[in-house]
This record gives structure tokens, C-alpha cells and sequence, in this order.
């Protein structure tokens, strides 16, 4: 996971979460973004999103207070749910037959593996919770956000690098508790 928060104002975030396609390491600009929005369209956060790129939206379990994950990924310019990762069968987390495959974490939880669901109209509205809950954007994987953020600073695309660790979550709970966003995949216009 992260070992801590970066804040940083919506403009600087121009970041790139869980790459693990060899073909993005020479891709030049992304032509989508994951944006969110809040109830007046507002952009909260904008984050480069190549195609396969993922991401993961985290939150604490709202009774044991532990981190659930629901994994995206960017396929053909569409948001697709491909996992989750659920440490416990705790209240209103358990794996409904046929959708996916569940898998052993080695921890006690469990992933639901290729889930592959388009996610309707690239967008869904999501109530973030408050801080104890902490909705948050996350990456997974390699190659590491510093590496990712200067090719694409390499290729032209405006992207600034973070100075320090490249571990980076995001946290909606910061920019909008107890409010509606919308988080949608979008493409980069001209």
C-alpha cells in the first residue's frame, strides 16, 4: 500500500495510478483521464489514464474499519470493474456467485478476480464518506508513479513530478466528505 498522503491542489494531479501494461511505458499522452466531480461539475481530481491503466477506489470498512479495494482499469476508453479485494466476509462484503472468481489474498481476505464489468456510461456517483471511512484513489503495481510521471513529462504531456516518495493515494474524503461526486473516465479533448 502508501505510506502516506500527498495533498496536493486538482491541478497538480496529474498522476498515473497501477500501470501494468509493457505498451505504456512508450505510450506518449493518454487520450483519456479519470476525473472526479462534485455535485456542480467542479473538477475535484484529474488523473492521466492511458489505455490499461487501472486504479483502485479504497475505504475503510465502515463497522471493522479495515481497507476494501475495488480495482479499475481503462479498456478501449471504458471504465471496467476488474476486482475487489475484501480482507473479511464482514457486513455487506462476500462474493456473489458468478460474478468473478474468488481467490485467497494468503491473509484471511480475499480477492473477486476477473469480475470484468463495464461500468455504465464510463461514470458512477459515489456519497464520500468521512474521514474515519476515507474514500481514496490508490495505485497498485509497477512502474512506480515517478517513473510514470516523467515520461509523460518527457512526451510533452504538462505532467509535474512530485518531489519525494511516489507512493500516492489520493483522498476524496479530504475534497468532498459527506458529499456526491462523480468519478468517470473520460476522454482528453483537444
Amino acid at each position: 500500500m502508501t505510506k502516506g498522503r500527498v495533498a496536493w491542489p486538482a491541478p497538480l494531479l496529474w498522476l498515473m495510478l497501477a500501470v501494468t501494461s509493457p505498451a505504456l511505458a512508450d505510450a506518449g499522452c493518454p487520450a483519456y483521464e479519470l476525473r472526479v466531480r462534485d455535485a456542480e461539475g467542479q473538477v475535484l481530481v484529474r488523473l492521466p489514464m492511458p489505455e490499461e491503466a487501472g486504479w483502485c477506489l479504497a475505504w475503510n470498512h465502515s463497522v471493522e474499519g479495515f481497507p476494501v479495494h475495488d480495482c479499475y482499469r481503462n479498456r478501449g476508453g471504458h471504465m471496467v470493474l476488474e476486482r475487489s479485494h475484501l480482507p473479511d466476509f464482514a457486513a455487506g462484503l462476500d462474493h456473489i456467485p458468478g460474478r468473478g472468481r474468488q481467490v485467497s489474498d494468503g491473509q484471511g481476505g480475499y480477492w473477486i478476480e476477473a469480475i470484468d464489468e463495464p461500468v455504465p456510461g464510463d461514470r458512477y456517483r459515489l456519497r464520500v464518506g468521512a474521514s474515519r471511512v476515507d474514500h481514496r484513489l490508490v495505485r497498485h503495481g509497477e512502474p512506480s508513479l515517478a517513473t510514470l510521471l516523467t515520461r509523460a513529462a518527457d512526451h510533452g504531456c504538462g505532467a509535474v513530478r512530485p518531489d519525494g516518495d511516489a507512493s500516492v493515494e489520493i483522498s476524496l474524503s479530504e475534497r468532498a466528505a459527506n458529499q456526491r461526486v462523480t468519478l468517470a473516465l473520460e476522454p482528453i479533448l483537444p
